[in-house]
C-alpha cells in the first residue's frame, strides 16, 4: 500500500444495543473515518464517546448495526478472517494465557498466523529486545506486572508485521520508560508504511505522534484534520483547548436539538 491509499475506511457506521438499565444505547451514529497507509491517526474523545466501539468494529470484534468498514481493502463484516490477518490489535482488555511464557505466547500466535519457523524465531528475538522483554521472556505470564504484560501484548499485536495497527490506549499501565518505548515504536511505524489508528486520553501523545486527529463525541466524528487544521477550525492553539472547544460546541448543539 502507498501513503496515498486509504488503509482504513469506515462509512456510516452505527452501533446500537439495549442496556437493561438505560434502555437503547446508540454507541455510534453514522461515523465516517479514513486513515491512510503510513499515517498515524489519533482518535480522541471523552469516556463513552464511541472510541473503543469504533476500534472494535474495525478489528472485527464487534459487528456494526449498519454501515461498512474495510481494513487494507478487506470488508471487516464480509471477510473478518482475512481482515484479521492484516490487523494488529491491542486494547486494555487484551488478555494473556497465564501459564504460557512471553516467548511461548509469541511462538503460539506466530504459528497461528502461519509464519515460517525460522522467520518467527528471528522475529521473536527482535521483539524481545525492542520491548525489553528478554529478562522475563521465559517466566509465566501470570507472574508478570501490569506493565510487563502490556509489553508482551504489544509484541503479540505486531508480531506478524501487519499493515494496520489498531491500538486502544496502548500506553495504559506502562511506566515512563516503557511508555516512551511504545511511543517511539508507534512513531517508527510511519516510516514502514504502517497505518496506525489509536485512541488515547494522553493529549501530549497525540500532539507528538499524530499526522491527523479525529475528535469523536456521542458516536459522531466532530472534526478530523491536522493539529493546525483543527486549530484554525476552533481558533484555539493547544490540543486540550481544541478538544474542549469542539466538545462544548457539540454539547451546545445537542442541547439545542433536545
Amino acid at each position: 500500500m502507498t501513503n496515498t491509499e486509504p488503509a482504513i475506511v469506515a462509512s456510516g457506521l452505527t452501533k446500537s444495543y439495549v442496556d437493561p438499565k438505560r434502555g437503547r444505547i446508540e454507541a455510534l451514529r453514522g461515523l465516517d473515518l479514513v486513515c491512510r497507509a503510513g499515517e498515524i491517526y489519533g482518535l480522541l474523545g471523552p469516556n463513552g464517546a464511541g472510541k473503543t466501539t469504533t476500534l472494535r468494529i474495525l478489528a472485527t470484534i464487534l459487528a456494526p448495526t449498519s454501515g461498512r468498514a474495510s481494513v487494507a481493502g478487506i470488508d471487516v463484516t464480509e471477510n473478518p478472517l482475512e481482515a484479521r490477518r492484516r490487523i494488529g490489535f491491542l486494547s486494555g482488555t487484551t488478555g494473556l494465557y497465564p501459564r504460557l511464557t512471553p516467548r511461548e505466547t509469541l511462538r503460539y500466535f506466530g504459528t497461528l498466523h502461519g509464519m515460517p519457523k525460522a522467520a518467527l524465531e528471528a522475529r521473536i528475538e527482535e521483539l524481545l529486545d525492542t520491548f525489553s522483554i528478554r529478562d522475563y521472556a521465559d517466566g509465566r505470564c501470570e507472574a508478570l506486572s501490569t506493565g510487563q504484560k502490556q509489553k508482551v501484548s504489544i509484541a503479540r499485536a505486531v508480531l506478524h508485521d501487519p499493515p494496520v495497527l489498531i491500538l486502544d490506549e496502548p500506553t495504559t499501565g506502562l511506566d515512563i520508560l516503557a511508555s516512551s518505548a511504545m511511543i517511539e515504536f508507534i512513531d517508527s511505524a510511519r516510516s514502514r508504511g504502517t497505518c496506525v489508528l489509536f485512541s488515547t486520553h494522553v493529549l501530549s501523545e497525540a500532539e507528538r505522534l499524530c499526522d491527523r486527529i479525529g475528535i469523536i463525541h456521542r458516536g459522531t466524528l466532530l472534526a478530523s484534520g491536522t493539529l493546525d487544521e483543527l486549530a484554525t477550525l476552533t481558533g484555539e492553539e493547544w490540543l486540550e483547548d481544541i478538544f474542549r472547544a469542539l466538545d462544548r460546541r457539540a454539547s451546545a448543539d445537542a442541547g439545542a436539538k433536545g
